[in-house]
């Protein structure tokens, strides 16, 4: 645990030397009065704000909405397997309450629905499983996608560094405007996405 926080610690001042070396050694274009934005230029230091892109990305939500349905029908189909087996316990109980039932169909039923106990209860752990591994994929997918662009962005760009920022591990506690490059990301991350999609 101590590891871990020295390298975040180490991480973190590198992220701070780098801004101080980039605010106080390269020369600013001039900033326009209406504005406080600089203009970022080739072998500047960058940002993307990591959550913001993700969240209105278009292949995000679509597979995000995707995979809620895909959530969404696994729930309805264990909630329906749920009831059947709450009724059928309910039916097994008001029958041996009004004595229907010899002892060795009690016992059958009694293990019967322990079976079908312990199936549910491993069917609902095994779905929850998949739905788990298809949303690491899904969140892979978007990454692989997102770095892809990014890298092939930078080609023309020529950023000497381009870090990301989100609200689960801060790179960046305060950078200027003129340096989050996430707007320009993802327009262009979703024009791909738009062209590819019908392919």
């Amino acid at each position: 645990m101590k590891q871990v926080s020295l390298i975040l610690n180490i991480v973190l001042v590198i992220a701070v030397a780098a801004l101080y070396v980039l605010f106080f050694t390269t020369k600013k274009a001039p900033v326009a009065e209406s504005s406080s934005v600089q203009s970022v230029q080739s072998g500047d230091i960058v940002y993307i704000r990591i959550d913001s892109l993700v969240n209105a990305y278009d292949m995000y939500n679509d597979l995000k909405t995707e995979l809620e349905g895909k959530v969404a029908a696994i729930e309805n189909d264990l909630n329906k397997k749920g009831r059947a087996f709450e009724n059928d316990a309910k039916s097994f109980q008001d029958k041996m309450q009004k004595g229907l039932l010899t002892r060795s169909q009690a016992e059958t039923m009694n293990n019967e629905l322990m079976q079908r106990q312990q199936s549910l209860q491993e069917l609902s752990q095994q779905k929850q499983l998949e739905i788990a591994e298809q949303e690491n994929v899904m969140l892979n997918t978007i990454m692989d996608a997102v770095t892809s662009y990014v890298k092939e962005y930078n080609k023309t760009h020529g950023y000497s560094l381009i870090l990301t920022t989100s609200t689960a591990s801060n790179t960046i506690i305060d950078g200027a405007a003129g340096i989050d490059i996430t707007e320009a990301i993802l327009n262009g991350l979703n024009q791909e996405y738009i062209k590819n999609r019908g392919k």
